[in-house]
Protein backbone atom coordinates (compact mmCIF):
# COMPACT_ATOMS: atom_id res chain seq x y z
CA UNK A 1 0.00 0.00 0.00
CA UNK A 2 1.23 3.50 -0.57
CA UNK A 3 0.77 6.95 0.89
CA UNK A 4 1.88 10.38 -0.29
CA UNK A 5 3.98 12.67 1.91
CA UNK A 6 6.27 15.61 1.37
CA UNK A 7 9.97 14.77 1.11
CA UNK A 8 10.32 16.27 4.58
CA UNK A 9 7.45 15.05 6.67
CA UNK A 10 6.61 14.03 10.20
CA UNK A 11 4.82 15.34 13.29
CA UNK A 12 5.01 18.72 14.93
CA UNK A 13 5.26 19.10 18.72
CA UNK A 14 1.48 19.14 18.95
CA UNK A 15 1.23 15.74 17.26
CA UNK A 16 -0.39 16.83 13.98
CA UNK A 17 1.20 15.66 10.71
CA UNK A 18 3.19 18.23 8.74
CA UNK A 19 3.97 18.12 5.03
CA UNK A 20 6.60 20.35 3.52
CA UNK A 21 9.21 19.94 0.76
CA UNK A 22 12.92 20.07 1.58
CA UNK A 23 14.82 23.28 1.01
CA UNK A 24 15.64 23.62 -2.67
CA UNK A 25 13.06 21.06 -3.83
CA UNK A 26 10.80 22.02 -6.75
CA UNK A 27 7.45 23.44 -5.68
CA UNK A 28 4.85 20.70 -5.34
CA UNK A 29 7.50 17.97 -5.54
CA UNK A 30 6.34 14.88 -3.63
CA UNK A 31 7.80 11.54 -2.73
CA UNK A 32 6.03 8.24 -2.21
CA UNK A 33 6.31 6.17 0.94
CA UNK A 34 5.29 2.61 0.10
CA UNK A 35 3.95 0.96 3.24
CA UNK A 36 4.70 -2.74 3.29
CA UNK A 37 1.84 -4.13 5.38
CA UNK A 38 -0.61 -6.20 3.24
CA UNK A 39 -4.30 -6.63 3.89
CA UNK A 40 -5.65 -9.78 5.54
CA UNK A 41 -5.98 -11.42 2.12
CA UNK A 42 -2.35 -10.77 1.26
CA UNK A 43 -3.07 -8.10 -1.35
CA UNK A 44 -2.44 -4.39 -0.80
CA UNK A 45 -5.31 -2.79 1.09
CA UNK A 46 -5.14 0.43 -0.92
CA UNK A 47 -3.64 3.89 -0.43
CA UNK A 48 -3.46 5.20 3.13
CA UNK A 49 -1.55 7.95 4.96
CA UNK A 50 1.78 6.84 6.41
CA UNK A 51 0.72 8.11 9.86
CA UNK A 52 -2.18 5.64 9.86
CA UNK A 53 0.36 2.84 9.99
CA UNK A 54 2.50 4.37 12.73
CA UNK A 55 5.35 5.56 10.49
CA UNK A 56 6.95 8.54 12.26
CA UNK A 57 9.19 10.83 10.22
CA UNK A 58 10.80 13.90 11.75
CA UNK A 59 10.10 17.14 9.81
CA UNK A 60 13.83 17.62 9.13
CA UNK A 61 14.33 14.14 7.63
CA UNK A 62 14.75 13.86 3.86
CA UNK A 63 13.03 10.82 2.36
CA UNK A 64 13.53 10.58 -1.41
CA UNK A 65 11.11 9.04 -3.94
CA UNK A 66 11.13 5.26 -4.14
CA UNK A 67 11.77 4.58 -0.44
CA UNK A 68 9.79 1.69 1.10
CA UNK A 69 9.06 1.98 4.84
CA UNK A 70 7.32 -0.61 6.99
CA UNK A 71 4.69 0.12 9.66
CA UNK A 72 5.73 1.44 13.10
CA UNK A 73 9.14 2.62 11.89
CA UNK A 74 10.56 5.88 13.29
CA UNK A 75 12.98 8.11 11.38
CA UNK A 76 14.54 10.90 13.44
CA UNK A 77 15.93 14.36 12.77
CA UNK A 78 18.37 15.05 9.98
CA UNK A 79 18.17 11.55 8.51
CA UNK A 80 18.60 11.28 4.73
CA UNK A 81 17.21 8.17 3.00
CA UNK A 82 17.84 7.92 -0.74
CA UNK A 83 15.62 5.96 -3.10
CA UNK A 84 15.13 3.33 -4.17
CA UNK A 85 15.78 1.65 -0.82
CA UNK A 86 13.79 -0.39 1.65
CA UNK A 87 13.32 -0.14 5.44
CA UNK A 88 11.31 -2.80 7.27
CA UNK A 89 8.73 -2.51 10.03
CA UNK A 90 9.41 -1.57 13.68
CA UNK A 91 12.78 0.04 12.86
CA UNK A 92 14.46 3.08 14.41
CA UNK A 93 16.75 5.25 12.27
CA UNK A 94 18.75 7.58 14.53
CA UNK A 95 19.41 11.24 13.95
CA UNK A 96 21.83 12.45 11.26
CA UNK A 97 22.17 8.99 9.70
CA UNK A 98 22.52 8.49 5.94
CA UNK A 99 21.10 5.56 3.96
CA UNK A 100 22.08 5.37 0.30
CA UNK A 101 20.01 4.06 -2.61
CA UNK A 102 20.13 0.30 -3.11
CA UNK A 103 20.14 -0.41 0.65
CA UNK A 104 17.79 -3.01 2.17
CA UNK A 105 17.02 -2.97 5.91
CA UNK A 106 14.96 -5.73 7.52
CA UNK A 107 12.40 -5.64 10.33
CA UNK A 108 13.22 -4.60 13.89
CA UNK A 109 16.55 -2.94 13.07
CA UNK A 110 17.89 -0.22 15.38
CA UNK A 111 20.33 2.24 13.79
CA UNK A 112 21.84 4.80 16.14
CA UNK A 113 22.94 8.36 15.30
CA UNK A 114 25.48 9.40 12.67
CA UNK A 115 25.58 6.05 10.84
CA UNK A 116 26.65 5.96 7.17
CA UNK A 117 25.23 3.09 5.10
CA UNK A 118 26.45 3.08 1.50
CA UNK A 119 25.02 1.53 -1.65
CA UNK A 120 24.97 -2.27 -1.78
CA UNK A 121 24.44 -2.98 1.93
CA UNK A 122 21.78 -5.44 3.11
CA UNK A 123 20.90 -5.50 6.81
CA UNK A 124 18.73 -8.38 7.96
CA UNK A 125 16.21 -8.42 10.82
CA UNK A 126 16.99 -7.65 14.45
CA UNK A 127 20.33 -5.90 13.88
CA UNK A 128 21.70 -3.20 16.20
CA UNK A 129 24.10 -0.65 14.70
CA UNK A 130 25.85 1.64 17.17
CA UNK A 131 26.50 5.36 16.66
CA UNK A 132 29.11 6.47 14.15
CA UNK A 133 29.36 3.17 12.25
CA UNK A 134 30.57 3.54 8.65
CA UNK A 135 30.08 1.06 5.80
CA UNK A 136 32.18 1.14 2.60
CA UNK A 137 31.68 -0.42 -0.84
CA UNK A 138 34.84 0.17 -2.91
CA UNK A 139 38.33 -1.22 -2.28
CA UNK A 140 40.22 1.28 -4.43
CA UNK A 141 38.16 4.47 -4.72
CA UNK A 142 39.13 7.58 -6.66
CA UNK A 143 37.33 10.89 -7.10
CA UNK A 144 37.88 10.57 -10.85
CA UNK A 145 37.52 7.78 -13.39
CA UNK A 146 40.08 9.38 -15.69
CA UNK A 147 42.12 12.57 -15.30
CA UNK A 148 39.49 14.54 -17.21
CA UNK A 149 36.46 14.16 -14.97
CA UNK A 150 34.77 13.02 -11.77
CA UNK A 151 33.86 9.39 -11.22
CA UNK A 152 30.10 8.70 -11.26
CA UNK A 153 28.25 8.46 -7.95
CA UNK A 154 26.07 5.63 -9.26
CA UNK A 155 27.08 2.00 -8.63
CA UNK A 156 29.79 0.63 -10.93
CA UNK A 157 31.37 -2.82 -11.42
CA UNK A 158 33.70 -1.83 -8.57
CA UNK A 159 30.79 -1.37 -6.13
CA UNK A 160 30.89 -4.31 -3.70
CA UNK A 161 28.04 -5.68 -1.61
CA UNK A 162 27.95 -6.30 2.14
CA UNK A 163 25.45 -8.39 4.12
CA UNK A 164 24.78 -8.07 7.86
CA UNK A 165 22.90 -11.18 8.96
CA UNK A 166 20.10 -11.57 11.51
CA UNK A 167 20.69 -10.47 15.10
CA UNK A 168 24.14 -8.89 14.61
CA UNK A 169 25.38 -6.10 16.90
CA UNK A 170 27.90 -3.57 15.55
CA UNK A 171 29.55 -1.42 18.21
CA UNK A 172 30.01 2.34 18.13
CA UNK A 173 32.53 3.72 15.66
CA UNK A 174 33.19 0.44 13.84
CA UNK A 175 34.34 0.57 10.22
CA UNK A 176 32.97 -2.12 7.89
CA UNK A 177 34.98 -2.80 4.74
CA UNK A 178 33.49 -3.70 1.34
CA UNK A 179 32.31 -7.19 0.32
CA UNK A 180 31.86 -8.33 3.93
CA UNK A 181 29.42 -10.87 5.36
CA UNK A 182 28.80 -10.62 9.11
CA UNK A 183 27.24 -13.90 10.26
CA UNK A 184 24.09 -14.25 12.36
CA UNK A 185 24.32 -13.08 15.99
CA UNK A 186 27.94 -11.96 15.64
CA UNK A 187 29.07 -8.95 17.68
CA UNK A 188 31.52 -6.32 16.43
CA UNK A 189 33.40 -4.42 19.14
CA UNK A 190 33.62 -0.64 19.43
CA UNK A 191 36.00 0.92 16.92
CA UNK A 192 36.75 -2.39 15.18
CA UNK A 193 37.92 -2.32 11.56
CA UNK A 194 36.27 -5.25 9.78
CA UNK A 195 38.24 -6.28 6.68
CA UNK A 196 37.01 -9.87 6.21
CA UNK A 197 33.93 -12.00 6.88
CA UNK A 198 32.86 -12.55 10.49
CA UNK A 199 31.62 -15.99 11.54
CA UNK A 200 28.19 -16.54 13.14
CA UNK A 201 28.15 -15.84 16.89
CA UNK A 202 31.75 -14.52 16.78
CA UNK A 203 32.91 -11.57 18.88
CA UNK A 204 35.26 -9.62 16.60
CA UNK A 205 37.41 -6.79 17.97
CA UNK A 206 40.44 -4.73 17.02
CA UNK A 207 42.04 -3.40 13.85
CA UNK A 208 41.88 -5.46 11.79
CA UNK A 209 39.08 -7.28 13.58
CA UNK A 210 39.84 -10.77 14.88
CA UNK A 211 37.73 -13.35 16.73
CA UNK A 212 38.15 -12.82 20.47
CA UNK A 213 35.22 -14.90 21.71
CA UNK A 214 31.74 -16.20 21.01
CA UNK A 215 28.30 -14.77 21.75
CA UNK A 216 24.94 -16.31 22.55
CA UNK A 217 21.80 -15.27 20.69
CA UNK A 218 20.77 -13.37 23.84
CA UNK A 219 24.00 -11.33 23.83
CA UNK A 220 25.81 -13.14 26.65
CA UNK A 221 29.50 -14.01 26.07
CA UNK A 222 30.12 -17.76 25.93
CA UNK A 223 33.89 -17.67 26.36
CA UNK A 224 37.11 -16.87 24.51
CA UNK A 225 38.14 -17.80 20.99
CA UNK A 226 39.03 -21.34 22.12
CA UNK A 227 35.73 -21.96 23.92
CA UNK A 228 35.17 -25.62 24.75
CA UNK A 229 32.11 -27.52 23.57
CA UNK A 230 29.43 -27.90 24.56
CA UNK A 231 29.11 -24.26 25.62
CA UNK A 232 26.22 -23.27 27.88
CA UNK A 233 24.81 -19.76 28.13
CA UNK A 234 24.56 -18.76 31.79
CA UNK A 235 21.80 -16.25 31.04
CA UNK A 236 19.27 -18.09 28.82
CA UNK A 237 20.44 -21.72 28.97
CA UNK A 238 21.02 -22.18 25.24
CA UNK A 239 23.64 -24.81 24.39
CA UNK A 240 26.20 -24.70 21.59
CA UNK A 241 28.69 -27.05 20.04
CA UNK A 242 31.79 -26.33 17.97
CA UNK A 243 31.91 -27.57 14.38
CA UNK A 244 34.67 -27.23 11.85
CA UNK A 245 34.15 -25.92 8.32
CA UNK A 246 36.11 -24.29 5.51
CA UNK A 247 36.54 -21.16 7.64
CA UNK A 248 37.63 -22.97 10.81
CA UNK A 249 35.78 -23.23 14.12
CA UNK A 250 32.10 -22.29 14.02
CA UNK A 251 29.70 -22.18 16.95
CA UNK A 252 26.45 -24.03 16.25
CA UNK A 253 23.34 -23.97 18.44
CA UNK A 254 22.14 -27.28 19.82
CA UNK A 255 18.80 -25.79 20.98
CA UNK A 256 16.68 -23.89 18.48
Amino acid sequence: MSGRRGARSGRRAGGSPSEQPPAGAPAGKEMTIVLTEPSAGGAPAGPAPAAAHGVRIHPTAIIEPGVTIGPETAIWDGVHVRGPSSIGRDCIIGEKSYIAYGVTIGDGVKINAHVYICTGVTIEAGVLIGPGVIFTDDRHPRAFDDPAGLAPSAPTPDTLKTVVRTGVTIGAGALIGPAIEIGPYAMIGMGAVVTRDVLPHALAVGSPARVAGWMCVCGMPLGGAAVAAPALCKRCGRRYTVVYGPRGRILSALDR
